[in-house]
């Protein structure tokens, strides 16, 4: 930890702060006129494109719409190898030529793991791709290798699931010769380069060159701040921040903005409750608004997001090993060593039918085909097709839709907590097209009345709706399309960890141990350090229209450089510790740059032995916002200088 004395400044306590941006160099927002939210950062009055991009675990998506155009939200449907078929998004899988990888120039040569963070820096502005023979999407036949789910790597934090492979996924990384980084940007950098491609073939040339584009990336809610600012990085590397305006939303949050305004104004009240459950293809992530406002609409954060490693992909494995019981290990592997594609004609019918269309009321029995397998009675095996019966189904589903059921369960009793009523649940994402998710979310959510009373017309409802918007799939995209469209519809957040920095105070007999105290020569008194000063607490409602404000006080010998450094800490605990201790965050190094300071607001002091310092009082000011963090230094409430951020 930092030892540098860090005098806290007693002054109010600070205030409620908005979300911030997790880039290099932070700047500042622009305040509106006479003080108020900040402005989003377009040019008024001029027509721009916004495009929206979701990058998910196991499929991306992009749309785009045109300012003078609104409505007209178009979502990018062909993609390299799609071979003229048409989908809402493209396998986020990526591979390279072994002969004509690449060295990572500027870049740590990957580990023996193969996660080296480190990135590389011969991306090129403007798109152009970073990799020689690069294959993506859907270019690939199905027994090639591939990376897959490599945006779960760039957060360490959360648990990988359990068809992820850590050792495959490393080797292939070992054998291109590239980072986790690397990868993700070699893969935003073909999904912004046919995205400016299909844009051009719309618009035309002359009219891409003029227009200005603004791209939004989502990200996972839970994810840790540094995993973001690697996202948005490797974001900009690719190509949408070095020519464009570029900005992060949390993806259940983006999720949010389409179904709301989806919904409305049939179901939304002033002080009603939704859930959205952005169910995808690896992880599950939940959100919660309450509306404040319908017109415009505006909402503020209800519970504390949350997630979990339960999409709809543990279906594809858990069916798998269904097909492997049946059919034995012996017959198994012959069919998927010497028969690949009946296995893939299989896979594709559980994905696109029975996945999204099993509906046990209906479907006694499904077919699933396997092409070229022969018959056996004993198995279910019949005219090239594995009978399964509903219950069959219902067992694969089951473990992974109670999953789903308890985190949406997690949520309505948070809110329900305090005294909130839920009035309905948002099913969006690949897996919430599910009819049997959704099913058996009405089910478990459904309180049958009890018979012969009635029920107070002002009592809550125990009931909660269960709600499948049109385009589900989508949703993603298209609220990150409205988010730079319309601005942001979030009047405050739920912190989802304690935020705060490490402090030197004077030593007190009854409050810190004597072990800990040291002598200061500059104060001449006994300190102690690594006290901590929680600025934020954990389910705190953040505002984008207030930042927090860090206090410090900082001593300076003569010619000292007036560079300074701080972390950033966070704790994920329900209540968080006096002082810093082992298993705390460290999400950041701040370095914060004095020298603009005029010398005229450093104050000389003389200790009794004659030694000279200056000493400063200053502020670091943070605003929070969907997935960004902003910094900025103020010294008597002037912004001066720059703060830097490296994320850990």
């Amino acid at each position: 930890m930092n030892n540098t004395i860090t005098l806290p400044f007693r002054g109010p306590p600070p205030g409620p702060s908005p979300t911030a941006t997790l880039n290099g160099n932070l700047t500042s927002p622009t305040e509106a006129p006479g003080g108020g939210a900040p402005k989003e950062n377009s040019t008024a009055g001029t027509d721009r494109l916004i495009v929206g991009v979701d990058f998910g675990t196991t499929y991306s998506g992009v749309a785009a719409v045109y300012t003078s155009t609104p409505d007209d939200v178009d979502v990018i449907k062909t993609w390299p190898g799609g071979n003229g078929i048409t989908s809402d998004k493209v396998p986020t899988e990526i591979a390279y030529d072994v002969s004509s990888s690449p060295t990572t120039s500027g870049s740590t040569t990957p580990s023996a793991s193969g996660f080296t963070a480190t990135s590389s820096s011969n991306a090129s502005a403007g798109g152009t791709s970073r990799a020689s023979g690069v294959k993506w999407g859907f270019q690939f036949k199905p027994e090639e290798s591939r990376l897959r789910c490599i945006k779960l790597f760039l957060d360490r934090n959360q648990k990988l699931p359990h068809f992820v492979s850590h050792p495959e996924t490393a080797a292939l990384l070992r054998k291109y010769n590239r980072t986790v980084k690397d990868a993700v940007t070699d893969y935003l950098t073909e999904i912004y380069k046919h995205t400016i491609d299909t844009l051009t073939k719309r618009y035309g040339e002359s009219f891409i060159s003029i227009t200005k584009i603004e791209f939004v990336l989502t990200v996972p809610a839970v994810w840790s701040d540094a995993a973001k600012n690697d996202t948005l990085q490797a974001a900009e590397r690719a190509g949408m921040g070095s020519l464009h305006e570029l900005r992060l939303i949390s993806e259940p949050e983006a999720a949010a903005v389409y179904t709301l305004k989806a919904i409305q104004p049939n179901h939304l009240k002033v002080g009603d409750n939704f859930i959205v459950c952005d169910a995808g293809g690896g992880t599950v992530d939940l959100i919660s608004y309450k509306i404040l406002q319908l017109s415009p609409l505006r909402v503020e954060e209800s519970a504390i997001g949350t997630g979990g490693l339960c999409g709809s992909t543990f279906l594809n494995y858990r069916f798998e090993d269904h097909v492997k019981s049946r059919l034995g290990l012996e017959r198994y592997t012959h069919m998927k060593e010497r028969k690949p594609k009946a296995w893939q004609v299989a896979l594709k019918y559980f994905e696109e039918f029975v996945k999204r269309n099993f509906n046990e009321e209906e479907h006694e029995e499904v077919n699933v085909p396997f092409p070229g397998l022969p018959d056996d009675e004993e198995i279910g095996l019949d005219s090239g097709f594995l009978i399964m019966t509903s219950q069959q189904i219902k067992d694969i589903f089951e473990p992974v839709v109670r999953d789903v059921c308890e985190l949406v369960e997690g949520q309505v009793e948070s809110i329900r907590g305090k005294g909130g009523n839920v009035s309905g649940i948002v099913l969006v994402g690949g897996f919430g097209q599910s009819n049997h998710l959704y099913t058996r979310l009405k089910q478990h959510f459904y309180v049958a009345p009890p018979p012969y009373t009635v029920r107070p017309t002002d009592a809550p409802c125990a009931n909660v709706e269960v709600m499948q918007p049109v385009y589900a799939w989508t949703a993603v995209v298209r609220g990150a399309v409205l988010r730079g469209l319309e601005g942001s519809m979030v009047v405050s957040r739920r912190s989802r960890w304690h935020y705060g920095t490490s402090y030197a105070t004077v030593y007190n007999e009854e409050q810190h141990p004597v072990g800990d105290r040291y002598w200061s020569p500059l104060w001449e008194r006994w300190m102690v350090s690594d006290r901590m000063q929680w600025h934020i607490s954990k389910g705190e409602q953040v505002s984008e229209r207030k930042a927090v404000s860090f206090h410090y006080t900082r001593n300076f010998r003569p010619g000292q450089p007036l560079l300074v450094e701080d972390d950033l800490i966070a704790c994920d605990d329900e209540m968080a510790p006096p002082s810093y201790r082992r298993g705390l965050i460290n999400v950041c190094t701040l370095t914060t740059d004095l020298n603009a300071v005029p010398k005229t607001l450093f104050t000389r002091l003389t200790t009794t032995k004659g030694i000279e310092f200056d000493n400063l009082d200053f502020t670091l000011d943070m605003t929070i916002d969907s997935a960004h963090l902003v910094f900025e230094l103020k010294v008597d409430g002037v912004r001066y200088g720059s703060v830097t951020a490296k994320f850990h």
